[in-house]
């Protein structure tokens, strides 16, 4: 919905309005509509605005409460505010404007921190207390929006986007050889608090962070999935009340005051979205599906499923096909929307994906998030009983290990490349998953999808004013799924209960299809003109410098560009490539 930024002096100076204002214009395209700042001695706040509820100039940001004593920027959306609201009203609270901003405020005020337990939505916030001087920061439990930070003895800074950060200057943009251990082992994640940064950060899902005027601060982690098997249900009992939560989720998803459409890639996810409104009553929805040229034979469109949906529910369908030479030329942008280096060949699809979309509307649905809520992916079968669990992870969705990982990078940036595997062996000894499957699918949706699908779809829409709304992340949703027994998620070679309810709304065709993807296939087989800008990138001044990679290992792929495929059927050249054009696009490391 917007961006947020930042800056709080601990214990005194003036907050620098100068770098909340970089902050600001670095990330002026994800709010086009408006702007405004703050400077409150310590504390400024910035906001860019894009205009989603409440339209007028009243639900402005930064928002201020002169009778409450409290300062607010906020980027997101809180589904339930009417409800909220009608609440606070009823404990005496008075109201000057008529969107969900505002609720946060009162809400804060009546019931303290804890009131992120009550939101439905999408969030990233920041709130000062004028009288204590506290300032809090807060982000939702899926880590849906962003928010980055930079921390020093004397003040913090955050804002909605890493670069964010960076164009405020007075930061260590070095590369964090932890981070980069995980970029290159775990797909390009970089769990939180990392980021690929020495000096930036980002703060853990579902947590509110309080800041004294010190500095000092404490946590607060306010939501974990409940996994654990609950027997006492049928397997029809599990899917009425799976059908009720989707028609919710969706519902939510509604709620503005502009149009709002869907990403339909034509798989069971998007369409069953569709389905589902369309079973509300939805007349005249706009959806939008994207399509690229083939490369080595495979195919870059699954057009013809989008098309059977928007058929079926007779939509204002809108299809993008994007020309390999148009890819290219687009890529430097799609590079440059990213806020961490991401590999995934989706990220160049949405970006011109929302290119398209935000010609005509603001808010989309999309369908991310069900395969890691659903157990959806290859890797989840393999977990079902498995001796060694972190072992059986591991191998399915690892790009290598760390003896590998250490054959391949510099000289100078070898350091036993264990760390994600550790993390991955910890986390699956937290307690409350017993299960192996449900232990990869609460590392994976907790984690995993905060750093790469959902962090992408923000990315890439916001790089574009448009707002992208997750229904499969709805937190109540996701309890109810959590609780679900793994045999029931893993029938029909995944996402079984989810198959068994789209059958009662969506065409089958749709269902019993080959699991698709944005399919970008000229990012996956590198040659031509894409060959030449990795290698170019990879053989840069800058990149011969920074040595991240063994010559060795970089020449082999250069010879075999092509042949080089991780098991998540990724281009271990791409993923290389990436990074360096990332840096270098960013002008860090």
């Amino acid at each position: 919905m917007c961006g947020i930024a930042g800056e709080v002096r601990f214990r005194s100076g003036i907050a620098d309005a100068a770098a909340v204002a970089a902050m600001m214009r670095s990330q002026a395209r994800r709010g086009p509509d408006s702007c405004g700042q703050l400077m409150r001695g310590r504390v400024g706040l910035g906001h860019q605005r894009l205009k989603i509820i409440d339209l007028s100039a009243r639900s402005a940001q930064p928002m201020v409460d002169p009778e409450l004593g409290l300062d607010l920027v906020f980027n997101g959306c809180i589904y339930n505010y009417q409800e909220l609201r009608d609440e606070l009203q009823g404990l005496g609270y008075r109201f000057f404007s008529g969107g969900d901003t505002e609720v946060i405020l009162k809400a804060w005020h009546a019931w303290g921190a804890g009131c992120v337990e009550r939101f439905k939505g999408m969030f990233a916030f920041a709130i000062h207390e004028r009288e204590s001087g506290r300032v809090a920061l807060a982000r939702d439990r899926f880590g849906i929006k962003p928010l980055y930070y930079s921390q020093t003895e004397e003040r913090l800074r955050f804002a909605s986007t890493l670069p964010g950060i960076v164009a405020a200057g007075d930061v260590d943009t070095s590369i964090d050889p932890k981070a980069l251990q995980f970029y290159m082992s775990w797909h390009a994640v970089v769990p939180p608090p990392l980021t690929i940064l020495k000096g930036v950060r980002k703060l853990l899902p579902a947590t509110v962070r309080i800041y004294e005027e010190d500095g000092s601060f404490s946590d607060s982690l306010y939501w974990d999935p409940p996994f654990g098997e609950d027997r006492g249900r049928s397997p029809g009992e599990w899917a009425e009340m799976l059908h009720e939560a989707l028609r919710v989720a969706v519902e939510r998803r509604m709620v503005a005051d502009v149009p709002v459409g869907v990403l339909l890639s034509g798989g069971i996810d998007s369409s069953l979205i569709v389905g589902l409104l369309a079973e509300m009553g939805q007349h005249g929805l706009s959806t939008f599906s994207i399509g690229f040229e083939e490369a080595h034979g495979e195919k870059g469109d699954e057009f013809q499923y989008s098309d059977l949906i928007a058929r079926h529910y007779g939509t204002r369908h809108h299809k993008l096909f994007v020309p390999s030479q148009d890819l290219l030329k687009e890529l430097p942008g799609a590079i440059q929307a990213m806020a961490e280096p991401m590999v995934s060949y989706d990220n160049i699809g949405f970006y011109l994906l929302s290119r398209e979309v935000a010609k005509h509307i603001k808010v989309v649905q999309s369908g991310q998030g069900a395969d890691e809520v659903f157990a959806g992916y290859h890797w989840y079968p393999p977990m079902a009983g498995a001796n060694d669990p972190v072992a059986t992870y591991a191998k399915a969705f690892f790009d290598r290990d760390a003896e590998t990982l250490n054959r391949q990078l510099g000289p100078d940036w070898r350091n036993g490349g264990t760390a994600p595997l550790d993390y991955v062996r910890e986390h699956f000894a937290r307690a409350g998953a017993s299960d192996p499957v449900d232990k990869a699918l609460r590392l994976d949706s907790t984690v995993m999808l905060v750093d790469d699908p959902v962090k992408r779809v923000d990315n890439m829409t916001m790089a574009w004013g448009l707002e992208a709304r997750v229904p499969f992340l709805d937190h109540d949703l996701a309890e109810i799924a959590a609780r679900i027994p793994p045999e029931l998620k893993l029938a029909g070679g995944g996402k079984g209960i989810l198959k068994d309810v789209a059958r009662r709304v969506i065409p089958s065709e749709v269902i019993d299809r080959p699991k698709g993807y944005f399919p970008v296939p000229a990012l996956k087989y590198i040659d031509g003109p894409y060959l030449e800008l990795v290698r170019d990138a990879l053989s840069s001044q800058a990149a011969r410098e920074r040595s991240l990679f063994s010559r060795d290992y970089l020449d082999m792929l250069f010879a075999d560009p092509t042949g080089r495929i991780t098991p998540l059927r990724g281009s271990e050249l791409w993923q290389v490539g990436l990074l360096e054009l990332w840096l270098q696009s960013h002008g860090v490391g």
